[in-house]
């Protein structure tokens, strides 16, 4: 049975490269996680988080499908085979085909990357901490040790909070300040001391800083757009006790 995603024209288009951004429609699961929670370390019962992600494969065709343990790093995997335990990392690189690398989010921003003539893709988790910590860069540079090439490298910005949704204080905006210079055109004024932050705008701004080929945006809010992602944002503004992950996943046809 294949399940509903959305996609990026950069990505569609390469040869040998299959992608999907994934939200929370097609899926078995019940409650809060209705339907499509792809998310090992959510709450939500194993067998549909298992079931759910065996949908996620087959309608990629993907004989395996990877996350890692998530924990906002700049950390990146090399992969060369499925593996039973989750790495703690943030981002993935493989030049195998098959794998399917699937990176879990529910507001922070995933990226998928492809070489398509060095046959070499990665996947990123980038909320703000890793963003800034450098996972992008970390991430591009793991794929040209595998034989990628900068100036062929194309990245999708998956389906993230926007900036109309992604409030903060200024406590927050000092960080990015001291950290990120150049980074204030990043924050609109909001209602008295707070701030609307552009966090796709942020990644797309560290990308552009590294040679990539091309960039390009699904463009999709995930707090804003109920019907279509879980939100971590919007499950706090409710005050719900958990919240369910979409996947974005990209991989190398066999």
């Amino acid at each position: 049975m294949a399940i509903p995603f959305s996609s990026c024209p950069g990505l569609a288009g390469l040869r040998g490269i299959t992608h999907g951004f994934f939200g929370r429609q097609g899926g078995v699961s019940t409650g809060l996680y209705d339907s499509l929670n792809v998310g090992v370390g959510s709450g939500d019962k194993p067998d549909a988080i298992a079931r759910n992600r065996t949908l996620v494969a087959a309608t990629l065709g993907a004989e395996h499908l990877l996350s890692c343990y998530q924990v906002h790093s700049a950390s990146v995997v090399p992969v060369e085979a499925p593996w039973s335990e989750r790495p703690q990392a943030d981002a993935m690189v493989t030049d195998r085909p098959g794998i399917g690398l699937c990176i879990l989010t529910a507001d922070c921003t995933p990226v998928l990357f492809a070489d398509a003539e060095a046959g070499v893709i990665g996947a990123a988790h980038a909320g703000w901490k890793g963003a800034l910590g450098g996972v992008l860069e970390a991430t591009v540079t793991a794929m040209t040790n595998l034989g990628a090439e900068r100036s062929r490298i194309h990245a999708a910005i998956g389906p993230t909070i926007g900036q109309p949704s992604y409030e903060v204080g200024p406590e927050f905006r000092d960080t990015f300040m001291s950290g990120s210079p150049g980074s204030e055109v990043l924050f609109q004024p909001g209602k008295g001391d707070r701030f609307q932050f552009d966090l796709p705008g942020f990644v797309r701004q560290r990308l552009d800083a590294v040679g990539l080929g091309a960039i390009t945006d699904v463009g999709h809010d995930t707090c804003a757009m109920e019907d279509d992602y879980f939100s971590n944002r919007r499950r706090n503004h409710r005050g719900e006790a958990d919240y369910g992950r979409n996947g974005s996943v990209i991989l190398l046809r066999a």
